[in-house]
């Protein structure tokens, strides 16, 4: 064998689990055809937040007066906005790539692709391991209809030297929220269309409408019940084709989902089992050929960034050093970087109920306008909540919407991990004036 394990996709899981193994003091290889760093670093969460932050300062500008600040013409140059976050993922790109190098991880670029279950082939080289880790995450989906591919996807954002003026966003899931809103505070006009009747599916509903009511106080356009039909070029406009009625914008972006990328990996060679969404895995991550192993989108399981990188982990610990841990995927920490933010952890309130029954459920809230919107008197008010299992006390669910509650529901997500109680919350001092001090306050 030429390596004890190779990796196939350098993004947040085969990054931890190449590392790791390395550590352990196996013999690591791994394979990457685009740049290293993966959906998280090149086109996902790491450039999307620094959108988010440079989006903010639309509504930190115009609130400023009250604060006694004058500001005066102020614009966003959208292109140098855009080039500052590539330059920044180039930095990171090179941190990933020296990490590896210290690490003894051997970079091999190119495609990978199986042509036995021990063997995998990048360009003319084939490499033999004794076991194989496939990690190489998901593609954002166009819709299928005619004219599907003249739109964007989530990946075209990123590469733009400038941003349209008006856009039309097909999706109502986070990823269509969330650059709904980056888009409308860096001053371009839009419409977000879907065929149900709210957005954020999933997530606690109170919260949803919540950021919903938020997002359409700055502006952006919401358009519930309709199905994409087509697409078509008009004037040198797109047009989204939505039964009898047509949008036209710059631009129209299709945010409606992510699925796999196994194109070119040649799995039937391996004999291994997947379907079109995604490769079946147990909940040690072995997939049906006990040597080759999945993690992170690629599994479709649970698609976030740290839940990949400690599947990476615990299958190198496993495979290395013995270890025994098995990922827990029921309670993890989730974040919507709209404006206003949500963020949840356990069970919505939905959810409670379905599992302990109406009367085994008691639901605790606060609804508020921040200090911090007092003198602005304007923007979106903050909700906080918490969904209590009757039986126990045992706070079973802790979600917000608001400034900042990707960092505060960090912090709860230890105490509800832990089994804290109502009453554990309600014995915990207050740090006041704050907003997360509604979390020990409310009765």
């Amino acid at each position: 064998m030429d390596v004890d394990l190779l990796v196939i996709g350098a993004g947040s899981g085969g990054l931890a689990a190449s590392k790791r193994a390395a550590r352990h003091g196996a013999k690591v290889a791994i394979i990457e055809g685009d740049r290293v760093g993966g959906t998280c670093v090149i086109r996902g969460c790491v450039p999307k937040k620094l959108l988010v932050y440079g989006s903010e300062y639309r509504e930190l500008i115009a609130e400023a007066p009250s604060f006694g600040w004058a500001v005066q013409d102020a614009l966003c140059n959208r292109a140098m906005l855009l080039e500052n976050v590539r330059s920044e993922v180039n930095r990171l790109n090179g941190i990933h790539l020296k990490a590896l190098e210290k690490a003894g991880v051997e970079l091999i670029s190119g495609w990978g692709s199986f042509v036995d279950a021990h063997t995998v082939k990048v360009g003319e080289r084939l490499i033999c391991a004794s076991q194989i880790l496939i990690a190489v995450g998901g593609r954002p989906q166009r819709l299928s209809m005619p004219g599907g591919e003249l739109g964007w996807v989530s990946d075209d954002l990123f590469n733009q030297k400038d941003f349209p003026d008006s856009i039309t966003i097909v999706g109502g899931g986070y990823i269509a929220c969330e650059f709904a809103c980056i888009l409308n505070g860096l001053g371009v006009a839009v419409t977000q269309v879907m065929r149900g009747d709210r957005i954020l599916k999933g997530f606690d509903r109170e919260l949803a409408e919540a950021v919903q009511e938020g997002m359409q106080e700055l502006g952006i356009n919401l358009r519930f019940g309709l199905q994409p039909t087509g697409l078509q070029m008009n004037d040198g406009q797109m047009e989204l084709i939505c039964g009898e009625e047509h949008l036209s914008a710059d631009v129209v972006l299709q945010a409606t989902g992510r699925r796999a990328f196994l194109e070119g990996l040649n799995l039937e060679a391996a004999g291994i089992d997947h379907d079109q969404h995604r490769i079946f895995v147990d909940q040690h991550h072995r997939t049906n050929i006990s040597h080759i192993h999945a993690v992170g989108d690629v599994t479709d399981r649970v698609n976030l960034t740290p839940v990949a990188i400690d599947e990476g982990r615990a299958l190198a610990d496993a495979l290395f050093a013995g270890g025994t841990r098995v990922v827990d995927h029921d309670l993890i920490a989730t974040a919507v970087f709209t404006q206003p933010e949500l963020a949840s952890v356990g069970l919505s309130e939905d959810k409670a109920r379905e599992r302990f029954g109406d009367e085994g459920v008691r639901i605790h809230r606060a609804r508020f306008r921040s200090l911090r919107q007092s003198l602005p008197a304007r923007g979106p008010r903050c909700l906080l909540k918490l969904v209590v299992e009757q039986a126990t006390d045992r706070v079973v669910g802790c979600h917000m919407v608001g400034s900042h509650a990707g960092e505060i529901i960090q912090m709860a997500a230890i105490a509800v991990g832990m089994g804290a109680t109502k009453a554990d919350f309600d014995r915990t001092m207050a740090l006041h004036p704050s907003i997360s001090e509604e979390f020990v306050t409310m009765g």
